[in-house]
């Protein structure tokens, strides 16, 4: 298997002086499988090329298996590559697309003959090997393209975007392939996608990317419980998570302001413009941003859809009054999207209570789930009950 190092790995594209990759560091552990995720132009499919040596390393250091690999030439790193467009052969079989590789490299046609097969059985290809691609379905050229890379046995397998061409049912059946291809092979995989819900359901750990930079890399887990600032936060996550401009008060609640950045929203919304709204703080969260000096000062709220929801009691001290914008069904629930002072908030209900566009409707905040940002940096203030509780 293979472990990969990159330190403090720099691209730039000359001679526009174009910063693409910015101070890349990661550790990437045998047997990992890592997605790389963020949206268009942020650096993470220069980044997978780099590792191919596909893309040169303007600075920095790639080890590979403890080898310094910079100037070590794509044939000679044993990493197989599965790329976004597929790259078969038109004129060849499935047959010899994935025994393309070994052929190269002249391996005797009985091990070829023993390897396609046992490649073609394990990605659902046995009954295909004699047809050309374009007599293949979209999710079976991806298996093509798949096979070609692992029958070559190479230490590291790197994807880059490879789902992204596929209708969304043969999306959800080919995350579930490569998740078991994985526990199969067991091989180093290096994962490409600008998808968060690929990312959040394949990924041992995940590395989020912006403007070329790592915002975080953890868990699955942990970024969505914890993420470590705004742009995360609002990146992983379906509906994203919810941002209320607010300043917490001596008196222990968080007061809701107006958000400026879309007036008119503001203005057109005048049900609320010149209502006060608050949410209590809970004890410790009070006291922790009392301690760090964050009383008084202009911050933003995160809160996730799902801690969102109708309130089923009245006197609840976080539940607040709405005017439903749209209401979209989901199925087995509703996703509601409305305003309180210009900061637009989605949030969950279910389908107990009918529920249209219009409707006045009471929702109630689960403020312990919810984090704090500062406005300025757009770092994380721990306040969330579980911050005790890391994920290991």
């Amino acid at each position: 298997m293979a472990n990969v190092v990159l330190k403090n790995i720099q691209k730039v594209y000359l001679p526009a002086n174009v910063h693409v990759v910015k101070g890349f560091d990661l550790e990437i552990k045998d047997e990992e499988f890592i997605v790389l995720v963020g949206g268009s132009g942020c650096g993470k499919t220069t980044t997978l090329r780099m590792i191919a040596g596909l893309e040169e390393i303007t600075s920095g250091e790639l080890y590979i298996d403890g080898v310094l690999s910079n100037d070590v030439p794509p044939s000679l790193r044993n990493i197989a590559m599965v790329f976004q467009n597929y790259a078969l052969f038109p004129h060849m079989s499935v047959y010899k697309n994935i025994a393309f590789p070994l052929q190269l490299k002249r391996v005797p046609k009985d091990q070829i003959e023993e390897k396609v097969q046992k490649v073609a059985s394990l990605l659902g290809l046995s009954e295909l090997l004699k047809r050309k691609p374009k007599e293949l379905s979209g999710g079976q050229r991806q298996r093509v393209a798949v096979g070609r890379a692992i029958i070559k046995d190479s230490k590291l397998l790197l994807m880059d975007e490879p789902l992204s061409n596929l209708d969304a049912k043969l999306r959800v059946q080919m995350r579930s392939e490569i998740i078991k291809l994985h526990e199969e092979l067991k091989k180093t995989i290096i994962y490409v996608t600008h998808d968060q819900v690929e990312a959040m359901t394949m990924a041992t750990r995940i590395v989020i990317m912006d403007k070329g930079v790592i915002q975080q890399v953890d868990t699955p887990e942990n970024v969505y419980k914890y993420p470590s600032n705004l742009f995360v936060a609002g990146f992983i996550g379906t509906p994203s998570m919810n941002f209320i401009s607010c300043v917490p008060s001596s008196d222990g609640y968080l007061y809701i302001t107006k958000n400026l950045e879309n007036k008119e929203t503001i203005f057109s919304d005048k049900t609320d413009d010149n209502k006060e709204y608050k949410l209590k703080l809970t004890d410790p969260q009070f006291k922790l941003l009392k301690q760090r000096d964050y009383i008084n000062k202009k911050v933003i709220l995160g809160i996730r859809p799902e801690d969102v929801k109708t309130a089923p009691i009245k006197t609840n001290e976080n539940t607040i009054k709405v005017k439903i914008n749209i209401c979209e069904l989901l199925g087995a629930e509703y996703n509601l999207m409305y305003y309180i002072s210009g900061n637009l908030i989605n949030s969950k209900a279910s389908l107990d209570k009918r529920i249209i566009s219009g409707m006045e409707l009471e929702v109630n905040f689960n403020i312990e789930n919810a984090h704090l940002f500062e406005t300025e940096s757009s770092e994380c203030v721990r306040i969330c009950k579980e911050i005790e509780k890391p994920i290991v």
